[in-house]
């Protein structure tokens, strides 16, 4: 059908509104690359907007050299690694059972879940629950609070119950039980909403910074975000940094080293979405459709 005279113009402030909303989000990203690969002269000079001038990567140099950054970014890869492996475990194992129609109670148990995104314990008491087990310091302390997003686990359950039935039960005839059917039926056909899930705990957790503050004490367990965050604030890291500046590197300035940290932290993300774009559309939609 042609498109009316309102259906152009209505199109023409979307793109006007999309395209500016972009900007908004892209910009600090695209400033903050620029800044890590600009000289001091430009930088002190406030000639740096969107496009380095100057080129040097020597902000990177000093920040792998003068601070703990590879060892948060260790830090960053293993709680990240190891919690979206945890957490889509157990939400495939609470979504799986919540989506057949024949288990009992799921009714009861799915409102119990829900009832964890309106009302939460609140910081304190999940401190101290937390210190009760003897989690604290430790990774665990990270990964177990947060184990299932209530959320991602009702997406999940939708995908489920939105599988042919027919599946299941010429897989059943085949003598398939739960566990065959859930791993070789259910699992493989569910790859779109396993890698849409997957970068949703992926980015939570590489962006965790509150529950790291609260539950680790040692700083060379310290995340990326913790680090950075303490780096742009933190008198004490950049007087180290000015150290090394001082004697070796007199072509950078704090602020670039601040932006290389930046960098650094938001890169590993920006090169996985990538990989996973072709499933993001098709896993959200397909398991926020109740069939």
């Amino acid at each position: 059908m042609k498109p009316t005279l309102g259906d152009k113009i209505f199109y023409v402030i979307n793109y006007i509104a999309l395209s500016i909303i972009s900007l908004t989000c892209l910009f600090p990203i695209v400033h903050m690359a620029a800044l890590s690969l600009s000289d001091s002269h430009s930088i002190m000079s406030g000639h740096v907007s969107i496009w380095p001038k100057g080129w040097t990567i020597e902000a990177y140099i000093t920040l792998f050299q003068g601070t703990q950054i590879l060892g948060a970014f260790k830090n960053s890869v293993i709680i990240t690694v190891v919690g979206v492996g945890l957490s889509m475990l157990f939400t495939i194992m609470a979504a799986y059972p919540l989506s057949r129609k024949y288990f009992y109670a799921r009714k009861t148990f799915t409102l119990l879940m829900v009832f964890t995104m309106l009302f939460g314990a609140g910081m304190i008491p999940s401190y101290l629950v937390v210190k009760s087990l003897g989690l604290v310091d430790t990774y665990f302390a990270i990964w177990f609070p947060g184990l299932i997003s209530t959320y991602n686990m009702l997406v999940m359950k939708s995908f489920f119950e939105n599988l042919p039935e027919e599946l299941e039960e010429a897989a059943r005839i085949d003598g398939c039980g739960e566990i065959r059917l859930l791993i070789n039926i259910i699992l493989p056909l569910s790859v779109p909403m396993i890698a849409t899930l997957s970068l949703f705990y992926g980015v939570g957790y590489w962006n965790m910074f509150m529950n790291v503050l609260i539950y680790i004490n040692e700083t060379d367990k310290y995340n990326l975000s913790v680090l950075v965050q303490q780096m742009v604030q933190s008198q004490s890291v950049m007087q180290e940094l000015n150290e090394v500046m001082s004697e070796d590197i007199q072509n950078i300035t704090p602020e670039s080293v601040k932006a290389a940290g930046v960098m650094v932290m938001v890169i590993p993300m920006l090169l996985v979405y990538p990989f996973l774009q072709k499933y993001f559309v098709k896993g959200v939609l397909i398991g926020s459709i109740k069939g």
